[in-house]
Formats: C-alpha cells, structure tokens, sequence
C-alpha cells in the first residue's frame, strides 16, 4: 500500500500568511521543572499548516469549522498539475476541462509548485478563474484543494474563489505538499479536527495510491 503524507505541519519555523499569528509551542507544566508531567500549549493561527477552511473564513455569518461535512474530506480525488501556468497565471476553463477530459471530479487538488513546504511564503500563485471555478461548482465539485496558501490570489480582495465553492456547497483545503505525488486517481483521507467556532481547522491530509 503506497500512502503520500501531503501535510503541512504546524511547526515552528512553517511559514504563515504574513502579518498573522505565527505557530509558537511552550510548556504550561514541565517535569524539567518539577512538574509530575509535561503538558504544552501552543499559539497559532489555523491556516499556518494544512488547513481546511470553513465558511466564516470569508462570510461574517458563514459556518464555523465544526459544521464542515466530513464526507467531502475522504474519497476518490484527482491530482492535477497546474505548475507551467507561471507563478500569477490563470486557470482557465478550457485547460482544466481539457486536463480533465470534461468531466469534474468529485474532489481535486491543484499543485502550483508555490507551496509553503518549500520553507518560503511564496510572492504569488496561480488560482481558478471565475468561470473555471463556477464549472467545477456546476460539476458538482466536493472539495478543491491546492499546495498554495490560498485558494484565491494573494491580493484578492473578493475571495471570489472561496466564495464560489462555498455557495455550491463544496470544501476548501489549503497549504497541502504535493510535489513528489504524481498526477493521477488516488483515495484521500483528509478529515479535519473538531475545533468548535473556528474559520479553519487543521487537517493531516493522506493520499492513497489507486491500483491501475
């Protein structure tokens, strides 16, 4: 069994969106200390790692982290590579039917090749134009992940990508590693943590290897 761990971990040192809260772990009780154990804490913003986002990212009364549905998170996904777009490049609708051979999978994940996994927030990164993201959302589209940051652009304003997905009742994951993992059908496992009241959650995102 072939499994590709596509996370992103919440660690010290990952790089976060610049101007947000960066990842910082402690102890509230230490045995170095006299402490009978040791317990941490940490400090974090969710979208340091991979993260799922949840409504309330981008609409002031959008669902918050614990309602995202968890049958969009684990099942059939696509990779597809969208690295020779240039690093602001668009998706356009006719490229990604085209790579897809018209039909829109359940769940897709996009590797730009602009991924914090490098060790650097990247300047910029290709993103979905507005009529690419509606035709996946016409498709019936679960979930649409990306290595980037964000599934919008790093100046968006709009959130126009987030919003899109969200209002045709699809997930969003972001910050995920997907160099090494080749394009192709895989088994996701990508489920995010109960957090109560969150614009995002962190995930472990797993991908198995589909017998051809």
């Amino acid at each position: 069994m072939t499994l590709f761990d596509i996370s992103v971990a919440y660690g010290i040192g990952t790089p976060g969106w610049p101007g947000d809260t960066a990842y910082e772990c402690g102890w509230a009780w230490a045995m170095r200390d006299g402490a009978s154990v040791n317990v941490g804490r940490v400090t974090t913003s969710w979208h340091v790692g991979t993260h799922a986002d949840a409504p309330l990212h981008v609409l002031p009364d959008g669902a918050p982290s614990e309602s995202l549905p968890l049958a969009a998170f684990a099942g059939p996904v696509t990779v597809l590579d969208a690295t020779d777009t240039g690093a602001t490049g668009q998706l356009e609708r006719p490229w990604l039917s085209e790579a897809l051979t018209g039909h829109v999978p359940e769940r897709l994940l996009l590797r730009t090749g602009r991924s914090v996994a490098s060790g650097h927030f990247p300047d910029a990164w290709p993103t979905l134009s507005a009529d690419a993201v509606g035709w996946l959302v016409s498709g019936g589209i679960q979930l649409l992940g990306v290595d980037a940051p964000s599934v919008d652009a790093r100046t968006a304003t709009d959130l126009h990508v987030h919003r899109t997905l969200f209002a045709g009742g699809a997930c969003v994951l972001e910050n995920l590693r997907l160099d090494g993992v080749p394009d192709g059908a895989y088994l996701l496992s990508a489920y995010p943590v109960l957090v109560v009241g969150a614009d995002a959650a962190p995930v472990r995102a797993v991908l198995k290897a589909v017998p051809r």
